[in-house]
Parts: structure tokens; sequence; C-alpha cells
């Protein structure tokens, strides 16, 4: 009786010691998964910065015409100074506004025709794909955590604590036409 009590206890303790190692391990992998969401947003945030910046450089160059450059730096403006509910709307409108003005007739001669005009293209084509990189990586994080976030466990033992599920970036982010093809 002694030695199956013994056992008993052994099996048990064994289990208690195995489960303890999957929550930790769970755990440290939801808190990793925040970091990286932390990380992507972070990311994001500065994609989304440069790109208003580079706007608002492209609407203070007088290479185009005085209309165009208020609406892009309005919008630039906007994107930089919109709060948190507003900031995808901000975003969204500074995206049209840029392809409306980059898809223009004879955009490309007349940034060809400036100095700066070549360098300020290339510095908008990368700012413009690395928004539409990090807000995809961004939503990835998102999705994955989310999901961590939902398990069974997770829920139960609140290993998320009392955060929020976090909320996916949507935004048209599409390129104007006359970078992609550049």
């Amino acid at each position: 009786m002694t030695s199956t009590l013994i056992i008993v206890v052994a099996v048990a303790l064994v289990a208690v010691v195995l489960f303890a190692v999957y929550v930790s391990w769970r755990a440290g992998r939801l808190d990793r998964l925040h970091i990286r969401l932390e990380t992507a947003q972070a990311a994001l945030d500065a994609a989304l910065l440069r790109r208003a910046a580079v706007c608002l450089e492209l609407a203070g160059s007088r290479i185009l015409d005085p209309a165009t450059s208020l609406v892009l730096a309005a919008a630039a403006h906007e994107a930089r100074t919109a709060g948190p509910d507003e900031r995808e709307h901000a975003e969204s409108d500074l995206s049209r506004a840029l392809r409306v003005v980059v898809d223009q007739e004879r955009f490309r001669e007349k940034l060809a025709e400036h100095p700066t005009g070549e360098a300020l293209l290339e510095e908008l084509d990368t700012a413009v794909a690395k928004v539409v990189y990090s807000r995809r990586f961004y939503n990835n994080a998102a999705a994955v955590t989310r999901t961590a976030q939902r398990r069974w466990l997770a829920r139960a033992l609140h290993l998320a604590g009392h955060t929020d599920p976090p909320r996916f970036f949507d935004i048209d982010d599409e390129p104007p036409d006359a970078l992609m093809a550049a």
C-alpha cells in the first residue's frame, strides 16, 4: 500500500511539474508575441511618419503646382497629427492623395527636371514600400497574438493579463501605379 501511494504521489508530482513547465512556456511565448507586436507597431509608426515626411518634402519642393502641393501637404499633416481614432482614416487619405499626385501625367518628367527630383522619387518609393511591408508585418503579429490570447489555457489562467486583443491596422496603402512601374 505504501509503495503504491508513493508511486501515485510521484506520478502526480511529475504531472504537476510538467503542467507548470508547459504553462510557463505558454506564458513566455505570449510575452514574446506581445514584444514582437510592440516592435512591429513601432516600425509601422516610423514608416508612416517617414512617408508623411517625404510627402511634406515633395509638397515643399516646388516641383508640383501650388494646388497639388497644398493638397499633399494637408493630407501629410493630417496623417502626422491624427489621433489614434482618426489615424487609419488620415493615413488612407494620404495614400489616396499620393496616388493622385504621383499618377499625374508628366509627374516623372517634372521630377527629372528638378535637381533633387530623382532622389526624392527614390525616397518616396522606399517610404511607400516600407509602409506596405510594415503594415503587413504588424497585422500578421496582431493575428498571431490574438490567436494565442484566445487559446483556452491563456483565457483560463489569464496569461495575457488584462490586455485587450490587438487591433488590426487597416488602411488603404496601395502604392501609386507610377511607383510600382519603376
